[in-house]
């Protein structure tokens, strides 16, 4: 497929902004959706990048021609802007690809990307499939019976059924490479729910064969670890079958396609709400939420998500892959600065413990030291403030949660509200409060700093201190009055000791 061919596609009303015939000729290898400001390093060269220009502000004279850069960087074959956001593409934008030799094509407000992700990826497949020699192996009268399937708007599972016991091969299963099951045998998914949990880390199954025998990839494999799909034929598919399942596998593609197409505009619409949210000031959601699937009243609870070591975006679909057991609305994705969220409409302790249970399966995909974290924040209404406040407290757990899920329920303690609070912070109040007390026990084989947690910790009680201590309680005394010289506190008074007490809790790590 060609840039030229987008503009010939039934029904979307696609307009070229600025492109030369030779440039309209790019072949087109894959399509990525995206409002960062800088995409560079999530792009593959030849893609078709469609943004909602939501990056996009009239003061920042700057933005499109940084936005150009990074795409001609990444070498893409073609930009497809949408006019829903702004009303119209930028001129400046259109300079800016002139500038840099990329197409713009202008997409109007009422068609949507995922129209435009699933004609083209299903065209992409289309083509590709005709010299796939597998496909051979599949009798053209069963070919034609799934391709009808396929194009009636039939579900994975029922196309997956039929294969079986059209074409006798051995009962096999459709997952993502994050384990989410797509599609199994009628007796796998008649299974009990907590059997089926019990089965995967995730608390999902991806049917018979999963983990053994033949995985094959089926269609697009997208760019994060997570939501590509697989065939698994099982033990029983090995062999002869085998050219089968690569046939049958090549059929299900345009199915895997559609999926993906879907799963790019559920980011990208996620991301539009994500950019109100981000910016100041009130902000009418209702278009924004309806086009998520969320409901105008909520209450739909914060979440936020990194990979520590991974890119920005990886962790959209990682949150994606482990909410869609819930069964309920959601939209997951990144917002103009890079930061990952979801909000979700069920309750927070039900959100966090789906995370949970999904996080070892698809910290599973992850390589290196990269790392999977969420933080979950409140439920609040479906308003710009309380989802504001929701997404920072969701923010805040994420950085200083103790474990790699955590939640605002679990903010119930000082040393818990501290977490979240930047390491390089809290040395330094560390360091303003304690510095005396550590230079004294450098020279001094009597520890200032122990003795002063000793006493915090028994409540300010002279006796038990010094029994915890095996001291005198004279010179428990003694010592309480060589810290408050140094410091300058009064451990007689509450708010000194509160002050004390945060100042130890924010020792830096390893001290």
């Amino acid at each position: 497929m060609i840039v030229g061919d987008l503009l010939h596609l039934d029904d979307l009303d696609i307009r070229l902004a600025w492109g030369t015939p030779e440039l309209l000729a790019r072949q087109i290898t894959g399509v990525t959706s995206t409002d960062l400001q800088d995409p560079a390093r999530y792009l593959q060269p030849g893609e078709l990048v469609l943004t909602g220009l939501v990056w996009w502000q009239p003061e920042d004279s700057s933005a499109a021609l940084r936005f150009a850069t990074a795409l001609r960087s990444a070498r893409v074959a073609a930009l497809m802007a949408g006019e829903g956001t702004h009303g119209a593409v930028p001129a400046s934008l259109a300079e800016a690809c002139r500038t840099h030799g990329i197409p713009l094509l202008a997409v109007p407000a009422g068609t949507s990307f995922r129209a435009v992700t699933d004609r083209v990826y299903l065209r992409l497949w289309g083509g590709l499939q005709a010299g796939v020699q597998d496909a051979a192996a599949i009798p053209e009268a069963a070919r034609r019976e799934l391709a009808g399937l396929i194009d009636s708007g039939a579900q994975a599972a029922d196309v997956l059924a039929h294969a079986v016991s059209r074409l006798g091969v051995p009962a096999c299963s459709v997952s993502t490479t994050g384990g989410r099951v797509i599609a199994e045998p009628p007796a796998a998914a008649a299974a009990a729910p907590a059997d089926r949990a019990a089965a995967t880390g995730s608390g999902s199954s991806a049917g018979a064969g999963t983990g053994t025998g033949t995985a094959l990839p089926v269609g697009p494999q997208e760019n994060s670890p997570f939501d590509g799909w697989l065939l698994h034929g099982g033990p029983a598919a090995e062999g002869a079958a085998t050219p089968m399942l690569r046939g049958l596998a090549d059929l299900l593609a345009p199915l895997a396609a559609r999926a993906h197409a879907e799963a790019a505009a559920r980011r990208l619409a996620a991301g539009r709400l994500l950019g109100l949210l981000a910016a100041d000031g009130p902000a009418d959601l209702a278009e924004a939420l309806a086009a998520c699937g969320l409901p105008a009243e909520g209450p739909l609870v914060g979440v936020a998500a990194r990979i520590d070591g991974g890119p920005d975006d990886w962790a959209a679909y990682a949150l994606a892959e482990a909410l869609h057991p819930l069964g309920v609305p959601f939209a997951a994705g990144t917002d103009p600065a890079g930061r990952t969220a979801a909000l979700v409409a069920a309750p927070a302790a039900r959100v966090a413990e789906r995370l949970r249970r999904a996080r070892p399966g698809l910290q599973a995909r992850l390589t290196g030291r990269r790392g999977l974290r969420a933080g979950v924040g409140p439920a609040s209404p479906a308003a710009a403030g309380p989802l504001r406040a929701a997404l920072v407290q969701a923010r805040y757990v994420l950085a200083g949660a103790a474990g790699p899920i955590g939640s605002t329920a679990e903010l119930d303690s000082l040393a818990g509200l501290l977490r979240g609070i930047p390491p390089e912070v809290t040395a330094a109040f560390h360091a303003r409060l304690l510095a005396p007390l550590a230079a004294h026990d450098r020279e001094n084989a009597v520890s200032l700093l122990g003795t002063l947690t000793v006493f915090l910790d028994h409540d300010g009680s002279w006796a038990r201190t010094a029994e915890s201590l095996h001291i005198h309680v004279n010179t428990v005394h003694y010592r309480i009055r060589r810290i408050e010289e140094l410091t300058g506190r009064n451990l007689a008074r509450l708010q000194d000791r509160l002050d004390l007490r945060a100042a130890l809790l924010c020792a830096p790590a390893g001290r």
